[in-house]
């Protein structure tokens, strides 16, 4: 995807220093755009779990190179694949609801127990980045018939998504998961139009979904998260579209928090709610939604946000301004409540099948249930 003039992808090895992978540090947007350096088992880990990556594909991808700084630690040690194993677990502890971070590190530890090879591992890595962006590429073209039937329906007008959170190209390494039948649709000429959830308490929607769409030139309002239920019922949504970081075999969908009020309120108006991932989303060891992991993160997301410090014509205040000589001092982190008010933060919920019309994946869209799901997988 472009941002400004350049094409990005959301991580990739620096030409320049190959053992460096950057990544966008995703807690800097849209207020400033900084290109973070991964060296290490313990960058990749500290990106992970302070969510300067986040995103299901992303994280796995992430995950997959971290294997790889793993056995360039460990390359001199007489036991390198139990450095290498150790390290997996860290990995692995970062994010524990994104399935996709589990299957990442556990693909890259058999390549290196197939081969003992660090040249594999570097392979396995990049491929595996390859690989994301054009599964996430299958979802859009999957997802954009969706869309196109409903363009034809309403003879053209706009077509009114809603999403949550952030699933676009941010979040995976190209296209994304559920933006990428809306960036496909866009590129195609349907006029489409995105109401973003702010997605509190990290606003990811409000801070990375709604700058990648407007980066894009793709139609967005900003929304609070509780607006969804009011803009169904006035009938300004034709369909839901949201990501996924762990589906159940059953078609269960771990989502961000939030995600499972948006099913409620688009299950009782009648609309359409989809889910969009890549199969590697599925855990086939997992049948009901209690099984799922849910994380419970630190209360202070709750408690504070960050926010741009700007003067009464909304002009960014300067570093000196602020007493401070950072740069980016501007960016402000303030208390919303009470400092040391109980918080309960659970970073996701599970929607439960029943509430889901379909499963936009890499491999088609298919019914959330079993028999469908193992079809697709057959």
């Amino acid at each position: 995807m472009k941002v400004g003039e350049k094409e990005f992808r959301s991580i990739w090895q620096d030409e320049s220093d190959p053992a460096t992978v950057n990544v966008i540090d995703q807690r800097r947007l849209p207020f400033s755009f900084e290109v973070l350096p991964l060296r290490s088992v313990s960058d990749v880990c500290m990106a992970i779990s302070c969510m300067a990556v986040r995103g299901a594909p992303l994280i796995g991808a992430a995950a997959a190179w971290g294997v790889w700084f793993s056995f360039l630690e460990h390359k001199g040690d007489k036991n390198i694949f139990g450095g290498i194993m150790k390290d997996a677990a860290r990995l692995k502890g970062a994010r524990p609801t994104a399935v996709n971070l589990a299957w990442a590190v556990d693909r890259m530890t058999e390549v290196y127990e197939k081969t003992a090879s660090g040249e594999a591992l570097h392979a396995a890595a990049a491929g595996l980045c390859d690989e994301e962006a054009e599964r996430s590429k299958r979802i859009g073209e999957y997802g954009l018939g969706l869309i196109e039937e409903i363009s034809s329906r309403k003879g053209g007008l706009p077509v009114n998504i809603l999403t949550h959170c952030n699933a676009g190209w941010l979040a995976c390494v190209d296209y994304g998961t559920a933006l990428a039948p809306v960036y496909l649709a866009h590129d195609k000429g349907l006029r489409v139009h995105v109401w973003v959830d702010e997605t509190r308490p990290r606003n990811q929607g409000g801070r990375l979904t709604a700058w990648e769409l407007s980066n894009h030139g793709v139609p967005c309002t900003l929304v609070t998260d509780n607006a969804g239920g009011h803009l169904m019922q006035t009938g300004m949504v034709d369909i839901v579209i949201v990501g996924c970081d762990r589906a159940t075999a059953s078609g269960d969908v771990a989502n961000k928090i939030g995600t499972y009020l948006k099913a409620l309120a688009a299950h009782d108006n009648g609309i359409p709610f989809y889910s969009a991932f890549p199969v590697s989303t599925f855990d086939m060891t997992i049948d009901s939604p209690g099984q799922i992991m849910i994380e419970e993160r630190d209360g202070d997301e709750v408690r504070k946000t960050d926010g741009l410090a700007v003067n009464n014509s909304g002009k960014r205040l300067p570093a000196e301004t602020l007493h401070a000589t950072s740069p980016q001092a501007d960016i402000q982190s303030v208390y919303i409540c009470q400092p040391g008010i109980p918080v309960s933060n659970y970073g996701f919920d599970v929607t439960p099948a029943r509430l889901i019309t379909g499963l936009i994946t890499d491999r088609g869209v298919c019914a959330a249930n079993k028999e469908s799901i193992k079809k697709i997988l057959s």
